[in-house]
């Protein structure tokens, strides 16, 4: 490469995936001379880039982590799917609450610099993934973060954890993992206290205090534990679907549902759907009463008549 940019930003690319790179393999990548190089190396570290180099045996060049952040550089493919990763976070689809407005400010800044090529790329990427909205409460980054980190150290923790009944509990759990799965975060932990794998939604834990007590590692009782927790949650003797329209937008149904482990569809300004698999019928029509909100019933038949024998049950308790 005979242009010294073109050349620099080749090398910043190369650099910035991590890998330990020999002064001969740079050399040849980027058709120069090892004099060519050593300049360019000391031009990136005048520009802030972190640049650390050793010579001899299994020597090399390798960007380290540094004081700051310094301009990145893409290659085409990566620069789209950190676009559309951003597009899809800043429409609420991480489940994480208070991402939003960062991933918007981040993909403003890498909007403004794209190339028309890449841009088109991205915004017609865009447009073609429907990938759905969430509508439900999202997990606050504190919490989410708090609990990333006991995970990776390895650590024990006390939490506060909101029961399906509206109790809040302390517990004491070691965290293994954390799960998205139908659209909400979970953790997935070893309860101390039952003495035994667990789930807890992270929307309803509040007050994680790391302890830096370090427990010994158990056997996972999965390997793909998205597909493990799916599975028990579809666990019971028998399963019913559902499905209610309320006369109201999602984000009010999402607010006033107490129990929110089904689906839910925004059908328009006032309306939305609502699916969950249940089973019991008593139990579902206590929760859609507690919304204090009007809707019909769409199915199943026998749903629709649990539905009808009980308004006349307490219709008539009422009556006298």
């Amino acid at each position: 490469m005979a242009d010294t940019s073109q050349r620099m930003l080749r090398l910043l690319s190369l650099l910035q995936n991590g890998r330990a790179w020999s002064g001969s393999d740079l050399t040849a990548a980027l058709g120069t001379s090892p004099r060519s190089l050593r300049r360019d190396v000391d031009r990136l570290r005048a520009l802030g880039y972190p640049v650390e180099s050793l010579r001899g045996p299994g020597g090399h060049y390798r960007m380290v982590a540094g004081n700051a952040v310094p301009p990145l550089m893409f290659e085409d493919d990566e620069v789209v799917t950190v676009a559309l990763g951003l597009r899809m976070v800043a429409g609420g689809l991480s489940g994480v609450l208070g991402a939003e407005e960062g991933a918007e400010r981040a993909l403003g800044k890498i909007e403004r610099v794209l190339p028309p090529r890449l841009a088109r790329r991205t915004v017609t990427l865009a447009a073609a993934v429907d990938p759905g909205r969430r509508v439900w409460p999202g997990t606050p980054v504190d919490v989410l973060t708090g609990l990333g980190e006991a995970v990776a150290a390895g650590h024990r923790i006390r939490m506060t954890h909101r029961g399906r009944d509206g109790r809040e509990l302390r517990r004491e759990v070691d965290p293994y993992r954390l799960v998205l799965l139908r659209g909400r975060w979970y953790l997935f932990a070893w309860d101390r206290d039952r003495e035994d794998w667990r789930s807890f939604r992270l929307d309803r834990i509040t007050g994680v205090t790391p302890t830096r007590a370090v427990f010994d590692p158990r056997e996972l009782p999965a390997e793909d534990l998205a597909a493990y927790l799916e599975e028990g949650f579809g666990a019971g003797p028998e399963r019913h679907t559902v499905t209610v329209v309320f006369h109201a937008d999602a984000a009010r149904v999402a607010a006033c549902l107490t129990r929110v482990d089904g689906s839910l569809e925004a059908l328009g300004p006032d309306r939305s759907r609502y699916t969950a698999r249940v089973d019991s019928y008593a139990w579902i029509s206590l929760v859609l009463a507690m919304t204090g909100l009007e809707f019909t019933v769409e199915g199943p038949e026998g749903f629709r008549a649990h539905a009808a024998e009980l308004a006349g049950r307490l219709g008539r308790a009422a009556a006298g």
